[in-house]
């Protein structure tokens, strides 16, 4: 992404470490705090050991009936509990036997949100051991649901709610959340959820579930990790005239007023929790992304998941497939539906890996790649009307309204989506891409599961089984003509956790475009012969821990070697490290 966001950045680089004070990081004391006057008021911090009933009710460390009779006469829970002692297998057993019984999915969400909120480790537990059935739960699609419906079913406070009420006063809004160490924040401003549009404050869901996969997946401790919502307003008409809507009630601030409340978000940031706390931006609309990237990438440890982790993770499945439909990066072309933040990102980075492996300048490799938006093809002869991001792309060619005509003229080998519209990879546009190619590899990124641009069946049957298909959603295999194939998910949660923890067992204080290259060649070496012979370009989502400790030290071995790293000496055995730094969601035993 460097070389779409340094002429954004004037020429700057993230490797240049730049000592501009656009941010401060505890050096100079941008809130006064340091020389408060008496009457200024402050927050008396202090700390003590739960017992009884607030143990009872601390998500962190309740255990339910596991309490031993030791811990039951230490901590005053005698009388509080019923007399039996079961272990959390038997507790793990019970609740994935009474989850299972729910019908409704998002009846599901809300019963591992409870958990969530009563028992840390147990809800941790249940997701690492079943995180095939729980991630569509816990995760995309069923996320998207629950942000819809957010202000119905919201109880309790998961994460920090930053409105522009709160404008002048954010520091104090961060130190109002009881944890203190935090290295992962994931933060949204709700106007771009998933394929679902403007969510507004409701969009809260998605930096809860992508935190709890950065724990159950990428094993970082969850008193960590912080969720953070900025509320700047909506403009989804139906939420502003919704009895049950939690945010505030006006149409999104923009311009000057919007840039003065992320600014002022970031400088408290980095000064309450330091340099090397990772702030991952999560469904900002497509403008505000990229500036965001651009504007906060020199100065703070900043990762866009929609943009670099989705880059790196179909990177990775690409790369995989090349085992399956033959040749390099090199001999491909490359056809995107959707030239938004995700299509745009994925693009560049597979030009960036293609101009390493060649060693030809990138200009060079992009050609190979075209995108169309919701205007046609971009060509050349639109780049004036076109947004920043979008121009490198800009190819010479003549106009090509449609989807099925640019598949026809363009004759590509590999067609991805990330239009965020359901439905656009349509029987003709398959059939086309498979009289051009053997085997067609096929990527319908979208989510949720209704946006998605074609289904596995879909695409299985519109080929005649010759496709090689993934998705952004999880489907089920699909029997064709006696033949069961199974479908990959190119699914963010096998990068980002990993990622995430490469960041924080380094001491990483910059993201560079090295470390994304990283995490995909770790990520694509891991499919197996087995795997391959499924037609699946992804590994099994069950060994998902031992994915995010192989990606994590790749990401951190990249760092190291790019000078930006700051957690010395450097460990032997990268991957040993790694696993040893993982959150163990298994129950502690209290003195």
């Amino acid at each position: 992404m460097e070389s779409i966001l340094k002429p954004l950045r004037d020429g700057e680089s993230v490797l240049d470490l730049s000592p501009r004070s656009t941010v401060s990081g505890g050096v100079e004391d941008v809130y006064g705090e340091d020389h408060a006057t008496e009457d200024q008021l402050v927050t008396p911090w202090t700390f003590s050991v739960a017992s009884g009933y607030s143990l009872l009710r601390d998500p962190q460390f309740n255990k339910g009936l596991a309490f031993t009779e030791k811990e039951r006469d230490a901590h005053y829970l005698r009388g509080l509990l019923p007399p039996t002692i079961t272990s959390q297998k038997l507790q793990e057993k019970q609740l994935i036997n009474n989850f299972r019984q729910y019908q409704v999915p998002l009846q599901k969400y809300i019963a591992m949100m409870e958990l969530q909120e009563t028992n840390q480790r147990l809800f941790y537990k249940l997701l690492v051991d079943n995180v095939e059935e729980l991630l569509p739960i816990v995760y995309t699609p069923v996320v998207g649901e629950a942000c819809q419906k957010y202000g119905s079913i919201f109880k309790r406070p998961q994460g920090l709610f930053i409105s522009l009420k709160e404008k002048g006063k954010i520091l104090e809004v961060l130190k109002n959340w009881p944890e203190k160490s935090i290295q992962v924040i994931v933060v949204t401003d709700g106007e771009r959820i998933l394929g679902l549009g403007d969510l507004g404050c409701q969009g809260m869901g998605i930096p809860v579930g992508k935190l709890a996969l950065y724990t159950a997946l990428g094993g970082v401790r969850p008193s960590a990790c912080l969720p953070i919502t900025i509320d700047v307003g909506t403009n989804n008409e139906k939420l502003l005239n919704d009895e049950f809507y939690i945010g505030l009630r006006q149409k999104r601030a923009t311009g000057q007023e919007y840039s003065e409340l992320l600014h002022e978000f970031m400088t408290a940031v980095k000064q309450n929790y330091g340099e090397k706390v990772l702030i991952q931006f999560e469904d900002f609309a497509n403008h505000n992304a990229f500036e965001l990237l651009a504007k906060y990438g020199t100065t703070h440890l900043v990762f866009n998941d929609d943009i670099q982790g989705t880059a790196s993770v179909v990177l990775a499945g690409v790369v995989a497939a090349l085992k399956l439909i033959g040749g390099t990066l090199a001999d491909h072309t490359f056809l995107f539906l959707g030239a938004g933040e995700a299509g745009t990102g994925i693009a560049e980075l597979i030009a960036l890996e293609t101009s390493k492996q060649t060693k030809t300048p990138i200009e060079e490799t992009r050609k190979k790649i075209w995108l169309v938006d919701s205007k046609g093809l971009i060509v050349s002869s639109r780049k004036h009307s076109l947004q920043h991001f979008k121009k490198p792309w800009a190819h010479e060619h003549e106009p090509v309204d449609t989807l099925l005509e640019a598949v026809k003229v363009i004759k590509p080998t590999v067609l991805v989506g990330s239009s965020g519209v359901g439905k656009t990879f349509t029987k003709e546009v398959i059939e086309a891409l498979s009289s051009i190619n053997e085997k067609p590899l096929i990527l319908a990124l979208s989510n949720p599961t209704s946006q998605s641009e074609c289904t596995a069946e879909e695409a299985y049957q519109w080929s005649e089984g010759r496709a090689i298909f993934a998705s952004g959603s999880p489907f089920d295999p699909i029997e064709y003509k006696g033949k069961v194939y199974y479908s990959g998910q190119a699914n963010n949660a096998y990068i980002f956790p990993g990622f995430g923890l490469g960041l924080v067992i380094s001491g990483a204080i910059r993201v560079h475009d090295d470390m994304l290259l990283a995490a995909s060649e770790a990520l694509a070496k891991l499919v197996t012969e087995e795997n391959y012979e499924k037609g699946l370009i992804y590994p099994p989502f069950s060994d998902i821990r031992t994915i995010s400790a192989n990606i994590a030290a790749g990401v951190a071995a990249r760092a190291y070697e790019l000078g930006l790293a700051t957690r010395l000496p450097r460990p032997e055995n990268l991957v040993k490290y790694a696993q040893s730094c993982m959150y163990s969601p298994v129950y502690r035993n209290y003195r």
